[in-house]
C-alpha cells in the first residue's frame, strides 16, 4: 500500500463510520424533501471543500517552518511576526469582508477567496523560489512573504463569512449542531492537506511547491464553485423557508454594516462569543503551529509530530461531531452547554503538557486539546454566528467573531515569539514552559465565558418587535 494512502485511509474510515452512525441516529425533521437535500449537499460540500483548500494554504507555512528555518530563511522570531501580522490582518479584515459578503453573497465571496489566495500562495512560491537563488536577500525575502502573507490572510478571510452566509438559509436552527460538526470534518481536512500534504511536497518536490499546490487546487474551486453554489434555496429553485434565527420575522430591507454592528454589540452573549472566540483562537494556533516547532528543536520527535496532520484530522472530526451531536441531540440546540465542556478539556490538556513537556504523553494531550478546540470553534464561529447574527446578516455576524479568533491568534503569535527559547537554549523540554503555561490562563478565561452562555438562544426579530 502507498504511503500516502496508508495514511489517508484511517481519515476514510473514520469518516464512513461517521456516516454510518449519523444516518441512524434520530433525525429532527423539518419537512425537507429528498431532492432538496440532496441540492443541499451538493452546494455546501463543494464550499466545505473550497474551505479545506484554504486552510492548505493558510498552514503550509506554519507545516513548514522547521524547514524554512533549516534552510535559513525564515527563522522561529521571523515566523512568528510574519504569522502574527497574517493573523492581526485576518482579524480586522472582516470590518470590510463581513458587509461585503452580506452584499455580494457567499458565492462571489468564497471565489474571492479562492483565487486571492492562491494568487499571494503562488507569490510566495515565487519568493521562496528567489530567495533560494540567491537573488532576493534575506531581509527583503522577510518583508515579502510578510507582505504576501498577509494579503493572503486578508483574502483567507472571506473564507468562515462566505461558507456560513451561504449555509445560513439552507439550515434551521435545528440543523445547525451538526452543520457545526462538518465545519469541524472540514477544518480538520484542511489541517490535514496543510501538514501531511505541503510536507510530503516538500521532501519530493522544490520548497515553492508547497506555495504553487493549494494555489492550483484553489483556483479549480474558482470555477466549480460559480458553477455549482447558490446563495439562496430559492435560486436553486426551492421555496426559502423561517430558518428561526436571528432574522426570522425580519422582512424590512437588509440593514447597513454599521446598524448590524450596533444591534449585534446591544446583545451580551455577541460580547461573550466573541471573548471566548478570542480564546479559542490563542489556543488553537498555540498548539497547531508551535507544538511541531516544539517536538522538532528539542528532538522529541515520534508518532504524533510524523503523523501530525493524521491526527489534528481525526481528533477535529471527532470533535466537531462530538460538538454537533451533544449540541443538538443533548442539549436542544445550545451552543453554550458544548463550548462548557470543551473547554474544560482545553483546561485540563493545559494542565497535563505544563508538567509532561519532556514526556510523549504531552504529544498525545495536544492533539486531544485540538480535538476539544476545533469543536468550539464549528461551535461558535460556524453555528452560533448563524443563530445570533441571522441569515440577512450572516457575513457581518461571522466576521465579528472570527475576526477575534484571529486576533486570539496574532497575540499568541507575537507572545511566542519573544518567550519561546532560541538557540541551543531551545533543545531542552524544560524552556519550552511557558508554552503551556501562557495557555492555562486563557484557558480558565474561556471556561469561566463558556458558562456563561449556557441558557443563551437566538431572539427572532419577530419576537422581539
Amino acid at each position: 500500500m502507498p504511503a500516502w494512502l496508508s495514511q489517508l485511509l484511517p481519515i476514510l474510515l473514520l469518516l464512513a463510520a461517521i456516516a454510518v452512525v449519523t444516518r441512524r441516529l434520530p433525525t429532527i425533521e423539518l419537512g425537507h424533501s429528498a431532492e432538496f437535500r440532496r441540492r443541499r449537499f451538493f452546494n455546501w460540500f463543494p464550499l466545505g471543500l473550497t474551505y479545506a483548500f484554504l486552510y492548505m494554504g493558510r498552514y503550509n507555512l506554519s507545516a513548514n517552518a522547521s524547514a524554512l528555518d533549516a534552510m535559513r530563511l525564515v527563522s522561529k522570531q521571523e515566523f512568528g511576526n510574519i504569522d502574527g501580522w497574517g493573523s492581526a490582518v485576518y482579524g480586522v479584515a472582516f470590518l470590510l469582508n463581513g458587509p461585503l459578503a452580506d452584499r455580494w453573497g457567499g458565492r462571489v465571496t468564497i471565489a474571492l477567496a479562492a483565487g486571492g489566495s492562491a494568487l499571494m500562495n503562488a507569490l510566495m512560491g515565487a519568493a521562496v523560489r528567489l530567495a533560494q537563488g540567491g537573488q532576493l536577500g534575506h531581509d527583503a525575502t522577510i518583508t515579502a512573504l510578510t507582505a504576501l502573507f498577509a494579503g493572503n490572510m486578508y483574502f483567507q478571510s472571506f473564507g468562515a463569512v462566505s461558507i456560513v452566509k451561504v449555509n445560513a438559509p439552507w439550515f434551521h436552527v435545528r440543523e445547525r449542531g451538526m452543520l457545526g460538526g462538518v465545519f469541524g470534518i472540514l477544518i480538520s481536512l484542511g489541517l490535514y492537506f496543510a501538514y501531511d500534504w505541503s510536507r510530503a511536497i516538500a521532501r519530493l518536490l522544490p520548497m515553492p511547491w508547497v506555495f504553487h499546490a493549494p494555489a492550483l487546487l484553489l483556483l479549480a474551486f474558482v470555477v466549480l464553485d460559480l458553477l455549482v453554489i447558490r446563495d439562496t434555496p430559492g435560486q436553486a429553485g426551492f421555496q426559502d423557508f423561517d430558518t428561526a434565527d436571528a432574522s426570522s420575522g425580519d422582512t424590512g430591507e437588509r440593514l447597513g454594516p454599521v446598524e448590524v454592528a450596533r444591534r449585534m454589540s446591544s446583545q451580551k452573549v455577541i460580547w461573550i462569543i466573541v471573548a471566548i472566540e478570542f480564546c479559542s483562537g490563542f489556543l488553537r494556533n498555540a498548539v497547531m503551529k508551535w507544538y511541531l516547532i516544539f517536538a522538532d528543536k528539542t528532538g522529541l520527535e515520534g508518532f504524533v509530530s510524523t503523523h501530525w496532520g493524521v491526527l489534528l484530522c481525526i481528533a477535529g472530526i471527532l470533535g466537531g461531531v462530538f460538538a454537533g451531536f451533544i449540541s443538538d441531540h443533548v442539549f436542544d440546540s445550545r451552543r453554550g452547554p458544548v463550548a462548557s465542556v470543551l473547554y474544560a478539556g482545553l483546561l485540563l490538556g493545559a494542565i497535563v503538557v505544563l508538567f509532561t513537556l519532556s514526556l510523549p504523553v504531552a504529544g498525545w494531550t495536544v492533539v486531544l486539546m485540538s480535538l476539544c478546540v476545533i469543536g468550539v470553534h464549528g461551535m461558535l464561529s460556524g453555528t452560533a454566528s448563524m443563530d445570533f447574527g441571522g441569515r440577512k446578516n450572516a457575513g457581518i455576524a461571522t466576521g465579528i467573531i472570527d475576526g477575534f479568533v484571529y486576533l486570539g491568534t496574532a497575540a499568541q503569535s507575537f507572545l511566542y515569539a519573544v518567550i519561546l527559547p532560541s538557540g541551543d537554549a531551545a533543545s531542552s523540554p524544560a524552556r519550552w514552559t511557558p508554552w503551556p503555561l501562557a495557555m492555562l490562563p486563557v484557558a480558565a478565561v474561556g471556561l469561566a465565558l463558556s458558562t456563561r452562555l449556557w441558557n443563551a438562544r437566538p431572539a427572532r426579530h419577530g419576537a422581539t418587535g
